[in-house]
């Protein structure tokens, strides 16, 4: 006689289908097993390669240090060592899953908006049109030193080639439901941290442009700057209020008053004097360095995308040692693991010319053609 199952309470007849049987346990077993021992020879041949890395750099970083010229033999040359074993297997009796805390979501535009209000009783200065924001960034990238060139490029790469002025990394009107990945906005992408780093270090020299500005508008105009300058000066004070370094501002860009300062990235008079900041403060660091050539748009944006030390070691790279540099040295191990981009584009050489590919197709892309027009 069959046994009905439709007589047992639901929460039994889910209990017996999620069971698996003792083959299936069986053949997950020696699965996890292959699986481990792969690992576990894929990381003995891994570890010693990333030792070789964080070595070399130290090297690379006391010979900068001391003056002393880098070649060939400060790099490793071998291509980082990539898992291609098993994959882990499914167990077929998982664990029960500890109830998980909502993902939190990450602040956007209005959230920067509102605290601004609340934080400081600041409201951006938004652009009557996009091309009128595109104007004042042109014009302060100019009065920068920046060129035409490095100005559209790297906004034709951070931006896809059609970012606004607000657009925020991960949203997308086009694709519905779309959430934010990260604080960065604008044409730059000035993740939250970014801007307090910049108004720490810069804010007297923004501060001292606005007022210059100021000094040429007529009189309501020159109110309302003057008024928007006392704002950027209590934000320059507050980003200076905390130890001097990357990590400190990333905390204080999680509360509401670094959620605030982020708002300036949308000010029409303010905004474009970050933006612009933010790449100049890479061509100086490159000049200080000793690196006088003109950076091209792609140097600027790896020392944009890594950090102006990890970049200018591949921006000072001669052409024929790009050629055969990975571009595992200048990653930890757990980011470029993550990085397909460097994976594809494994030499210091590929990874330029592929930005610069990018640039190119993007470039030709309507926003970018209308930054273009600006200049």
């Amino acid at each position: 006689m069959a046994f009905d199952v439709s007589t047992l309470p639901p929460g039994v007849v889910n209990a017996m289908a999620q069971q698996a049987s003792p083959q299936a346990i069986a053949d997950y077993r020696r699965k996890l097993q292959e699986y481990q021992e792969a690992r576990a020879a894929f990381d003995a041949e891994a570890e010693p390669y990333w030792s070789a890395i964080a070595e070399k750099r130290k090297i690379r970083n006391a010979k900068r240090r001391s003056g002393e010229a880098i070649g060939l033999n400060d790099y490793v040359l071998e291509q980082a060592p990539l898992y291609d074993g098993p994959k882990r297997p499914v167990d077929p009796q998982p664990e029960p899953e500890e109830p998980r805390a909502p993902r939190k979501s990450l602040p956007v535009v209005a959230d920067f908006l509102k605290a601004a209000a609340e934080q400081f009783q600041f409201r951006p200065q938004r652009p009557a049109s996009e091309l009128e924001f595109k104007r004042a960034y042109a014009r302060a990238a100019i009065e920068a030193g920046l060129t035409r060139e490095q100005a559209i490029r790297v906004y034709a790469f951070e931006t896809g080639g059609n970012g606004n002025h607000d657009m925020q990394s991960g949203l997308s009107a086009s694709r519905p439901g779309s959430r934010a990945i990260s604080t960065a906005i604008g044409y730059n992408q000035l993740l939250t941290t970014n801007t307090l780093v910049l108004l720490a270090e810069q804010g007297h020299h923004i501060i001292s442009e606005m007022t210059g500005r100021a000094a040429s508008l007529p009189s309501p105009q020159r109110k309302a700057m003057e008024q928007k300058i006392a704002v950027v000066k209590r934000m320059v004070a507050f980003s200076r209020s905390i130890p001097g370094n990357w990590s400190e501002h990333e905390k204080l860009g999680r509360t509401p008053q670094g959620w605030a300062v982020h708002a300036l990235v949308l000010d029409v008079d303010v905004g474009p004097l970050l933006q612009t900041h933010k790449l100049l403060t890479s061509v100086h660091f490159a000049r200080a360095k000793g690196y006088t050539r003109p950076l091209t748009a792609a140097e600027l944006e790896m020392m944009n995308l890594t950090g102006d030390s990890t970049g200018l070691d591949m921006v000072t790279m001669p052409i024929a040692m790009r050629e055969r540099v990975p571009t595992a040295n200048f990653f930890q191990r757990g980011g470029y693991e993550r990085n397909p981009v460097a994976i594809r584009h494994n030499t210091v050489a590929k990874l330029l010319a592929i930005t610069d590919s990018r640039m190119d197709a993007n470039s030709n892309l309507p926003g970018a053609r209308e930054l273009a027009s600006a200049f």
